[in-house]
């Protein structure tokens, strides 16, 4: 008995069936309006930056000064972007070897339910809930020479630091933010990890106790294996927040002194917004989305294949 042709199955069948017709044009109805919301106020500005990117422009009037690609020339031969490229891949690479693993090492801790542990993870969580600017605020009065802790809490003990700037001087303003980055959104890496833990079956963990191992090889052989998808989510989320750290920045002081602390937005920003460079400020704008679009893609790809 010869095998029977299986006729293939279109997207035109969908169709034919009233029900099946009834429920995509419903998923259509729900869905026309976010798509018409992310359209105008995603893609159509991107596609807008990259148009004015091509002009000297000042956001007034007409384009006709027409530049071509020597905005994006202008970009990439000028040292204080260079110097913010790297500022920006630093704070990658820091957030991934202290923030992460300080994270990871509290969730650990307080995930367990004992008598407090949703009082220290509101306690973890609370900078994450305060804005930026609020948070680099509160930071500039801790920094500050005359009431700040270095003079009120660390000069008795280390009598340098005694009206000490540490937002003032090159070298040492990018590790002061740094810190304030870390306080801010170490919290919200927590609660993500903390919530992959508490998806992990409390069986397995009882197993693991039965077979007799201690809580370093629970952690070590067992908790962190099954919590690495979440691990690589919080990873994803530190790597794009580190490209568009902006509010912080320029609350505790602009990326100066001698953008020590410069970073990709604090630069478009001085020159779109502040000396009304608005083509040359969306040629920055574009860099920055394409760097963005291109590490995500080279984790996805790298994560994918580690995955696999």
């Amino acid at each position: 008995m010869g095998l029977q042709h299986k006729k293939k199955f279109g997207l035109m069948d969908y169709f034919r069936s009233p029900i099946q017709r009834n429920a995509i044009l419903t998923a259509f109805a729900f869905l026309a309006i976010p798509m018409l919301v992310y359209l105008i106020f995603v893609v159509f500005p991107i596609f807008q930056a990259a148009y004015f990117s091509l002009y000297k422009w000042n956001g007034l009037g007409s384009l006709t000064d027409f530049r071509g690609i020597d905005n994006f020339t202008k970009i990439f031969t000028d040292p204080i972007f260079g110097k913010a490229i790297i500022n920006n891949f630093k704070i990658v690479f820091l957030s991934l070897i202290f923030q992460i693993p300080l994270s990871l090492m509290i969730a650990l801790v307080i995930a367990r339910r004992f008598k407090g542990a949703v009082i220290f993870r509101t306690i973890f969580f609370l900078p994450y809930i305060l804005s930026e600017v609020i948070a680099g605020t509160i930071w500039s009065f801790v920094y500050n020479p005359q009431i700040g802790i270095q003079n009120t809490v660390l000069a008795d003990w280390i009598p340098w630091l005694a009206n000490f700037q540490f937002l003032g001087h090159q070298d040492t303003v990018f590790a002061s933010i740094f810190v304030v980055l870390i306080w801010k959104y170490f919290g919200l890496h927590m609660v993500i990890l903390i919530a992959g833990m508490q998806s992990i079956p409390v069986e397995v963990e009882e197993a693991a106790y039965i077979d007799g191992v201690n809580k370093w090889q629970l952690n070590w052989h067992i908790i962190l294996p099954l919590l690495k998808p979440t691990i690589l989510l919080s990873i994803f989320f530190s790597i794009v927040g580190s490209f568009q750290t902006f509010d912080i920045i320029w609350a505790m002081g602009r990326g100066d002194p001698v953008n020590g602390a410069e970073t990709m937005v604090t630069y478009m920003y001085k020159y779109g917004f502040q000396r009304f460079q608005l083509g040359f400020g969306s040629a920055v704008a574009v860099v920055i989305f394409m760097i963005t679009i291109g590490v995500s893609l080279l984790y996805q790809k790298f994560t994918a294949e580690k995955e696999s």
